[in-house]
């Protein structure tokens, strides 16, 4: 690492890009769940619903778009260069951008999802973080996009990535950033000071799957949950010790699913392999139900209430929904929906982004899901999940972030 990047901006830099609740900062919203606030969804979901208030080339990559107050950050490559771009949220007009090089050539099997990145950045404490997919991690001033600190791991892990790329979306805890590092067979998830990137902690029980972690409170005791390239594991945020694990291996070690909490209980699941709760208590954790009817293979469920929606890789895609406290199965939609798609939460309502471009809002009826509207929001593959902020609705498809709106 170049020393001279480890250098703190001054606090009035770092103070000008400050997050609040009704932000998008990070993987799946404010609270990491899914859950949107601070939208303005109209009253009724009709065809006209959504005007296009801007839309401009970024580059290519799976990244999802994030907000703080009126500017969007979008990570994502162009050529063989990884660039973070700052863009007003109103207009689109860019305001900053970063580039470096990240030379990388995909598996045979990842080739059709391209040189990515993959990994949604994170911002906080007027800073954006992001790990490329070589397993780059980096740190900008989010005012002015100056590389605060960049770090990679050719000479801890060789390879550097996971298979597919690493994917894994960067948390801040406090005063650190966590992530996971390194690749298949080999890799630490890592606590990193946020102003100075310096090393806090470091657990090396497992390589990196393609999960993004989130953090919870289990009867006073603070976790982190992710799942890693074996296993599902709970660590201690504050200085990594492990707290408990499980051993989670699905096809190609594909682990890609977002832990979703409901009170004592986590809920798991991959490609191939039943959907399942533990529960968690302090330092242990134990199966609580298994749904054997579901798998999923990246797409992460939501809850609504004590009901987990998502969408399950049988059927070529296939909506459901589940009760969360046992795992019973109460729906299960005809499928054909895509490879994948992200659902999202607007109060009542869901709101299911396919990788075809086609975005459907549903609408809870009794144990299953009526579709309200349905809207054409891109031409090319969407992989990443869109922000929802105020009144837009931002959306990445291949290589374009595009803002609706609904409003005028």
């Amino acid at each position: 690492m170049n020393a001279q990047s480890r250098h703190a901006l001054p606090l009035f830099c770092l103070l000008a890009i400050s997050v609040s609740a009704a932000d998008w900062p990070q993987w799946r919203g404010p609270a990491r769940d899914g859950i949107v606030t601070g939208f303005q969804a109209p009253v009724v979901w009709k065809s006209d619903a959504l005007t296009k208030k801007w839309s401009i080339k970024v580059g290519e990559g799976h990244a999802s778009p994030v907000v703080a107050g009126d500017r969007v950050f979008v990570f994502s490559r162009e050529g063989e260069q990884e660039t973070m771009r700052c863009l007003a949220l109103t207009d689109g007009k860019e305001l900053w951008k970063e580039s470096h090089e990240v030379p990388y050539s995909p598996s045979f099997a990842a080739r059709k999802h391209g040189k990515g990145p993959k990994a949604t950045p994170t911002v906080a404490g007027g800073r954006v973080f992001g790990l490329g997919i070589a397993g780059h991690v980096s740190a900008w001033d989010a005012a002015t996009g100056r590389v605060l600190w960049r770090e990679d791991f050719t000479n801890e892990f060789k390879p550097t990535s996971p298979e597919f790329g690493a994917a894994a979306s960067p948390i801040v805890e406090g005063e650190t950033m966590i992530v996971h590092v390194g690749g298949k067979d080999g890799g630490a998830l890592q606590a990193f000071d946020v102003a100075t990137g310096a090393v806090r902690w470091k657990w090396n029980g497992d390589g990196p799957g393609y999960s993004s972690p989130v953090i919870a409170t289990f009867g006073g005791v603070r976790q982190l949950i992710t799942q890693t390239q074996k296993r599902c594991v709970g660590l201690s945020p504050a200085d990594g010790k492990l707290l408990w694990e499980i051993p989670f291996t699905t096809p190609y070690e594909q682990n890609s699913v977002t832990p979703v909490v409901m009170g004592d209980l986590v809920i798991f699941g991959g490609v191939g392999k039943p959907t399942f709760a533990v529960k968690v208590n302090g330092n242990s954790a134990t199966t609580a139900w298994e749904a054997r009817e579901i798998t999923m293979y990246m797409s992460t469920p939501v809850l609504a209430g004590a009901r987990l929606y998502g969408m399950s890789d049988k059927s070529r895609g296939s909506l459901f929904a589940v009760d969360a406290s046992s795992g019973r199965l109460l729906w299960k939609s005809e499928g054909r929906l895509g490879e994948n798609a992200s659902v999202t939460r607007i109060g009542d309502r869901l709101l299911v982004l396919s990788t075809t471009g086609e975005m459907t809002i549903q609408e809870p009826d009794g144990e299953t899901l009526r579709e309200l509207a349905k809207y054409k929001v891109a031409e090319t593959p969407v992989w990443a999940s869109p922000a929802l902020v105020g009144t837009r609705i931002l959306i990445k498809d291949l290589d374009t972030l595009t803002a609706w709106s609904t409003g005028s």
